[in-house]
This record gives C-alpha cells, sequence and structure tokens, in this order.
C-alpha cells in the first residue's frame, strides 16, 4: 500500500490534505445484510469449513460501499447546510489518505480492538467508516474506553498469522490485503492458508464477542447478489471477462478486475483439490483449471499451475 507512505504526514493532518478543515465529522454505517440470522458467526464459520464453496467478505457481497455512503455523507453534509448556511467541505469514504479508524476512535465511534479495526459496545465492527471534513469549528466527542480486556480470540483465529501482536497487523500477510489491494503473485506459503476464501476475510470479525452485537443495515443495498454467496469454486472460476464485468456491475469487486478474480480463485481451487476427498470434485477442479492453462496473463496461468500441483500424488502437492 505504498499509498499510504506517499501521501505522509498529510494523512495525520487534515488541514494539509483538504485546506482550511478545522473539524472531522465521523460517521459509521452498519453493512450485515437484512436478513443475516442472529447465529450468522456460526453460519460464516460453517461456510469456510466447505471447501469446495467460494467465500466473499460479508461486506463485498451487496452494493459497492463506496457509493452508497458517499451518497449519505454528501445528504448530511446538504442537511448541515441547510441549517448553518454554505460551508467549505469534502467527503470521504475510504477514497484518500485518511486515518479514518483513528479518527474513528478519536471521535468515540469506537475503540482500536487488537485486530486493529474499530468496534462498538453497541454494534461491534460490521460496519463502515467515513468522514466529511469541514472548515467549521465543532466541539470534539471525547473518545470511549478499550473492553478488549484479555480475549484475544482474532489473534487466535488469523489464518495467516498476520495478527503479529495486539494492536498490530502486517498487512502483507493479511488475506484481505492479498486478495484486493495485492497485484501481484500471491506467496506461495500463504497460498495454502487462505483456504476458500476469494475476497477478503472476515475470521477475525466472526470470533469477536463484541459482534453479537452487530446491527443489520437498514439499506437493501447491502443485501447478497446471489452470485456471490453460496456458489462452488468451479463455476466464478468459469466467468469471461464480460460475464465478471457484468455480475460485479455496482460492487467493490470489480475494483480487482478479472486477472486476480481468476488467481483468487485459483488459490482457492489448489486448496481444494487438496482436502477434496470425493473423484467427481476432483475432476471438477481439475477440469475448471485446465481450461485457463494456457490463459494470456502470466500471473493467472502460475497461480493455475501451482493449483494443479496441488493434486493428490503430483509434484509439489
Amino acid at each position: 500500500m505504498a499509498y499510504m507512505a506517499t501521501h505522509g504526514l498529510r494523512r495525520a493532518r487534515p488541514a494539509e490534505l483538504v485546506p482550511g478543515t478545522v473539524s472531522v465529522i465521523t460517521a459509521r454505517m452498519d453493512y450485515l445484510p437484512q436478513g443475516t440470522p442472529a447465529d450468522w458467526t456460526d453460519d460464516e464459520l460453517r461456510r469456510l469449513q466447505r471447501t469446495g464453496e467460494a467465500v466473499v467478505s460479508v461486506y463485498a457481497r451487496g452494493r459497492d460501499y463506496h457509493k452508497v455512503l458517499r451518497g449519505r455523507l454528501q445528504k448530511l453534509a446538504g442537511r448541515i447546510a441547510g441549517e448553518v448556511g454554505p460551508f467549505g467541505h469534502r467527503v470521504f469514504t475510504d477514497s484518500a489518505p485518511v486515518l479514518e479508524a483513528e479518527l474513528a476512535r478519536r471521535s468515540g465511534q469506537g475503540w482500536r480492538g487488537k485486530h486493529t479495526l474499530i468496534l462498538n459496545r453497541e454494534g461491534g465492527s460490521m460496519f463502515f467508516l467515513g468522514e466529511i471534513y469541514v472548515d467549521l469549528a465543532l466541539p470534539p466527542t471525547a473518545p470511549v474506553t478499550e473492553h478488549c480486556g484479555g480475549c484475544s480470540a482474532c489473534l487466535q483465529a488469523c489464518p495467516t498469522g498476520a495478527i503479529v501482536a495486539p494492536y498490530r497487523l502486517d498487512a502483507r500477510r493479511c488475506i484481505s490485503y492479498l486478495t484486493i489491494e495485492h497485484d501481484g503473485p500471491i506467496p506461495p506459503e500463504l497460498r495454502p492458508l487462505m483456504g476458500n476464501r476469494i475476497y477478503g476475510c472476515d475470521d477475525c470479525q466472526l470470533v469477536c464477542p463484541w459482534n453479537k452485537f452487530a446491527r443489520l443495515s437498514p439499506l437493501p443495498d447491502f443485501d447478497p447478489r446471489q452470485a456471490l454467496v453460496g456458489q462452488g469454486l468451479p463455476g466464478l472460476f468459469a466467468w469471461d471477462e464480460s460475464e465478471f464485468l457484468r455480475r460485479t456491475e455496482g460492487s467493490a469487486i470489480r475494483r480487482i478486475g478479472h486477472e486476480r478474480w481468476l488467481r483468487n480463485l485459483a488459490v482457492a481451487m489448489g486448496n481444494a483439490l487438496r482436502g477434496a476427498t470425493g473423484a467427481a470434485q476432483r475432476q471438477s477442479l481439475t477440469d475448471a483449471l485446465r481450461a485457463r492453462a494456457d490463459h494470456p496473463s502470466a500471473l493467472v496461468r502460475e497461480h493455475v499451475a501451482w493449483a494443479l500441483a496441488q493434486a493428490p500424488g503430483q509434484a509439489g502437492a
């Protein structure tokens, strides 16, 4: 994530990023889909055990949150202008070098959990953060106290050991980073640890006790798309670029592009192939991978070759 270093201290100095900024209004928006059952964390953990199923992080199964939250923050800014008159402002939704988690912590939205995410006593961590930089002097809200105590569930649950210590995350090992932000080959030593996660990872949130208080979104925008939930790996791997673009229109997933989509799926298919117990499943995975063995992208070819080598009895498996 070189952009973080590129912008340097501007990330920590709002007035340097947006001249004239005096205060920052922070907001959070819950994203659990409306039909989410009470035992949703158990459901999601079971999904990870079905190795032939492709798992997309909960937040990305519906509409792109950037668009939803940005629009609602703009409406909020409009309502403020209606009360106080025109004012200088700029809206951010994970779209610029903003230290949003730290701003949220300082403004009382919650505390930093040991997984580095913001935790709220009434809402867990299943929410998005957004900000409005304003040229108004507003009274500050105080931070809240931390409530993780001696719990270390998130550290123990991280599949790749990316949470290297309480409050410290090595993004280079994080599955969310590897499947979304990283644009090159996924380190071979981390591939077996990724399981069937093809876009993002929720493990540290699934085991967090505070997420029993996670709230359902009042918006239908985050209801899951059928094509992205409960689907088998070979079926998604068969999407050509045009189908990928059509199926992910308006989704955050489109941002990674078709090449990285295939890369992520190939890793998951290799992991499924390694543990496949039925001949039919092995054949389905093998056939799908071989169909991409000569893909124009060297990145895809390399991950497909790795995946095929995971079959029992193959060299390198």
